[in-house]
This record gives C-alpha cells, structure tokens and sequence, in this order.
C-alpha cells in the first residue's frame, strides 16, 4: 500500500509541474508513513509542507493541489487534509486485505528484498578472547550480530560471519600460567598461584584433560595434549584449543554459526603485523619517543597520538587491529560491521586512523561498528553476578540453561544494542503475557489452534473461497492487522539500513499485540462459510509474518505453548 500511495503522489508531482504549479526542477523524496492515530487515516505524507516553498504556495493550498492531482486508484477510500498541510489517505478496505494475498502467496519470502542486490558484507562478532566460557555479554553480541547478519540476508546481501579470536597477548600468558598451577595441583588461595591468574572451576577441566592426554578439536586445528606438566607452550596451545571448542559448543546451542575463524597469531605468523607496521612507518605517519614507536593518529581525528610498539618491543592491541582490518578489506569487503561491546568504544576512532594512515584507498569512518551496553542479569529483584563454571560472571550457558535458547535470544537483541539491558530470569521463564517472547510465540501458536479446531470440525480453510471475500475484513480489528502485515517488508528493509535487530523484535510484539486484540473481539469460528475462511485466512497471514519475523531473530515459532 505504501508503495502504490508513493506512485500515486509521484503521478500528482508530475502533473502539477505540467500545470506550472510546480518548477520543473524539483525532484522530492516522497515520504509515507504510517499514522499513529487511525482515526486520522491509515497513512499520511508531508510532501505539500516540503513543496510548499518551491512552489511558492501556502502548504494546504498546495495540499489541496496534489489531492486534486492525484490519480484515480481503486486502493484509496478517501483523502484529507490535517494540520499545517499534511495529507491523510483511508485505504480502501479490499486494498489493504490484498496484502493477506500477498502474504500467503509468498509465503516465507513475504518481507525478503533484493535492497543488497548481492553486495559482500562481513560482520565480526562475538570475537571472544579464548581464556574462559562465554558471558552474558558475548551473549548479547551474538544475538544482536546473528539477527543483524539474518537481516542482511532477508535483505539481499551476501553475508560472510567472522570470530576474531585474540589468541596472542598478555591474557592468553595468563591464561596458560592458570592451567599449569592446576596441573601442579596448585589452588587459587596458594601464594603462588598467578596474580592475574583464572579461577573458574573449568581451568580444573582443562588441566585435567591436558593432564589425560585428550584431543581437541578447534575449527581449524585438532590438538592432542601432551600430558607434560612443565612445557607451559604445550598447555598453553591446548588450552586455547580446549576453550575455542567450549566457546563454539555455545554459541552452536545458541543456533550461531561462523563461515570464518579468524585467529589474531596468524596475523603475526604471516608478517602482517610487520608488514603493517613497515607500511605506516613509510608514510611518515610515526615517530620513536621514549623507547616506544607512535602513530600520529591525531592527523586522522585521535584525540592523542597512540603507542604501536611498547619499549620491550611488543605491539599494543590496536595495531593487531590494523592489519587484521587491511585483511578484511584485501579481501574484498567494502563494508564490515563489527559488533562488539561499548567498552571498545575507545579502539574506534585509533583503529581506523590507523587504516587512513595505511593509504591504500580505505574510506574515511571504515570500517562500520555496533556497540552494544552491559547486561546485568537479576533473578527475584537481585542482581545474579557469579557462575560457579567461570568463576566471576554469568555465562551464556547459564542463562540458556535457565530460560531457554529462545528466551536468551529474544531478550538479548529486543532493546537497542547502545541501551544498558537487565535480563530478568524470572519473567524470562514466565508463561504470561509480560514475557515478551511467550506473548509473540503465543500469537503464532495460537493461529495452529485455530486451524486445528476449523479441521476437528470438519470445517478446513477455504483458500479460494477467502481470498476472493478479502473486503470482509472490514473490522477495526482486523484493519489494524492487515495494516501491520503490510508493514512488514518496510521494517525489514529499515531495520537492515540502520543496522536495529530490535526493530522486528519490536514489530512482533505490535503485530502479536494487534492479532490478540483481534481474536478477542471478533469471531473467527462462525457458521457463515465465507466469513470464517476470510478470518482464517487473516489469521493465517499472521502466523506467516510472526515466523518470518522470529526466523529473522533466531527464535522457533511454535504450533503449541
């Protein structure tokens, strides 16, 4: 509906400019949204307001113009004019069922576009450093990149799904020295346990497992350890294998999947790191100074020049950064979004300074970022703060464990991802009407409810006899559904653009919220054949839409709750 309006007011532009209404030159961006009050129409532009100086009119006089202007279509009850100069449009009632048509006919494709037209996009998310399980946190990255990748997708690009993992650095060290106190049977209260050592009861599992001479496999590499209690390198390749594989057992449960495996020592194994650096040496972009090397990154906006190369001669974490981001864009990535935690907040700004110092033709603001807020996670009003597994935080797990995949997903992407979320377990796992999760998966369930009554009583849809009686749903009930379905397509695309997975989390629970009030206002089990099919079909289109929505946000969709 909303296109056909576009095209319609598209018609009126043009035909006021071959009236000398409007100058020719003008070229305006319609703009149709839907209204917010429905007593004012179904939808409404603000086109006469935009072209009202152009055209040298007051913008109701100019309003008046374009209704007069408008071509005949069948899809508009009627029009008016509100306010200053905006113009209100009353869908015809069979114009706005036909979308139950289209939904049906497309099926699980309704709300899918070509908006990408195939062009490459990589997200990186999750990228967790491999010294320990997964957090709440990582948690809400992984909701938020997957459903950002499924958007992409539905939307017509080619997504590729990157893990970078950190398995290089001072927290790996730590890591290592963790696992070899407890093959030598050290605790965390003996004195000579490592200061900034891990305490989670899985360095027990790891050290015992290395300890057996298990293998592991990681993605890209099996590692068999090799039970030898004092080469602290083979704990430490063990151990990063043993935890990659924990992690990806997670996130598998979580129904997340990677097509690349990124591991920062490659970067160092293949020269990239030097290479880097050589290349931003050469463009006179650093400078030595007190032992360490520098990058000017204040001539590419930084607040401050930043350290690259420490006095010992080790590099700090965001020239890593660098040259794993020239990687990604050698290989062909014009757009990579990164989906990471606010507290990266600071490498933004270095990171791509040191890809505009690189001068290889990478754009300024290259590459894109999502940075999302804490979790605090409170179970019956109190804040839940240690899992006995990690030692310090919530997992993933635990919260999988708890609420259930579908749950953990829906509340980790539903809020905006730069808002501060706290999960309540409690509600999480309520069966009401609060639980946002259960009340969309209801709506769904209950449309299986419907059609499994209809065939008890031999009464099955009709699919031609409904469709050819769409105008019957003429109710304000059902109108404010079929208005939502229509919306749907127009959601996903704008979701995708602005990079917000919980804009469809929030249309679900409009959707669901419009499809319940439906059902109980009017009746769909009625003796008069063609008014049951026509209500079934309406029900029908809503159940397609809630899966199609819930497949975007990695949730089921189940025929019985």
């Amino acid at each position: 509906m909303k296109d056909t309006l576009i095209t319609l007011l598209e018609g009126a532009v043009e035909a006021l400019k071959q009236e000398g209404v409007l100058p020719q030159d003008v070229q305006p961006t319609i703009k149709v949204d839907p209204t917010k009050d429905k007593s004012h129409g179904d939808y409404a532009t603000n086109l006469a307001l935009m072209l009202a100086k152009p055209a040298g009119m007051k913008p109701r006089d100019l309003a008046e113009a374009v209704v007069n202007a408008l071509p005949a279509s069948d899809a508009v009850h009627k029009t008016d004019i509100a306010g200053p100069g905006f113009i209100n449009f009353f869908a015809a009632t069979d114009a706005a069922a036909q979308v139950v048509a289209q939904v049906l006919d497309c099926g699980d494709t309704f709300g899918r576009s070509m908006l990408g037209q195939g062009q490459k996009v990589q997200v990186e998310f999750v990228s967790a450093n491999p010294t320990g399980p997964l957090h709440v946190g990582h948690g809400r990255g992984a909701a938020i990149g997957d459903c950002l990748c499924r958007l992409l997708e539905a939307t017509g690009y080619d997504v590729t799904r990157e893990f970078y993992y950190n398995d290089a650095g001072a927290q790996i060290s730590n890591l290592a020295r963790s696992v070899h106190a407890r093959v030598k049977g050290l605790t965390p209260d003996h004195s000579s346990w490592p200061e900034d050592g891990y305490r989670g009861d899985y360095i027990i599992d790891v050290a015992e497992d290395y300890l057996a001479g298990k293998t592991v496999s990681a993605d890209d590499r099996e590692v068999t350890a090799k039970a030898d209690p004092d080469d602290l390198d083979a704990i430490q390749t063990f151990a990063v294998a043993w935890l990659r594989r924990e992690q990806d057992l997670d996130l598998k449960a979580f129904g997340v999947e990677f097509d690349v495996y990124f591991l920062e020592s490659s970067l160092y194994e293949d020269g990239k790191v030097d290479a880097t650096v050589e290349k931003l040496t050469d463009n006179g972009h650093t400078y030595e100074e007190d032992g360490a090397t520098w990058l000017r990154t204040t001539t590419f906006g930084d607040d401050k020049d930043r350290v690259m190369r420490k006095r010992d001669g080790g590099y700090t974490y965001f020239l890593p950064d660098v040259a794993y981001h020239l990687d990604k864009w050698q290989r062909g990535f014009k757009t990579v979004i990164n989906e990471q935690g606010a507290d990266h907040h600071s490498t933004v700004t270095r990171v791509r300074a040191g890809l505009q110092a690189l001068e290889v033709g990478i754009p300024k603001g290259w590459p894109d970022y999502v940075l999302h807020q804490m979790v605090m996670v409170t179970r019956s009003g109190v804040e839940v703060k240690l899992s006995k597994r990690a030692g310090s935080y919530v997992t993933l797990r635990d919260l999988i464990d708890e609420v259930g995949r579908d749950a953990t997903r829906f509340f980790l992407a539903a809020r905006r991802a730069d808002s501060q979320l706290t999960f309540d377990i409690d509600l999480a796992r309520s069966q009401s009407n609060e639980n946002p999760v259960y009340y969309v998966q209801y709506a769904h369930a209950r449309v299986c409810s419907m059609l499994r009554k209809a065939e008890a009583a031999q009464q099955p849809f009709d699919h031609d006899l409904a469709l050819a009686n769409l105008a019957l749903l003429d109710s304000d009930q059902e109108k404010a559904v079929l208005n939502r379905l229509a919306r749907f397509p127009e959601v996903v695309e704008v979701a995708a653009r602005n990079r917000e997975p919980q804009q469809i989390a929030q249309y679900l629970l409009d959707l669901a919220g419009d499809f319940h009030t439906c059902y109980n206002a009017v009746k769909v089990m009625v003796d008069d054949d063609t008014l049951r099919n026509t209500r079934l079909a309406l029900g029908l289109a809503t159940r397609q839409v809630l899966r199609n929505g819930l497949d975007l946000m990695g949730v089921r969709a189940p025929e019985e709750m």
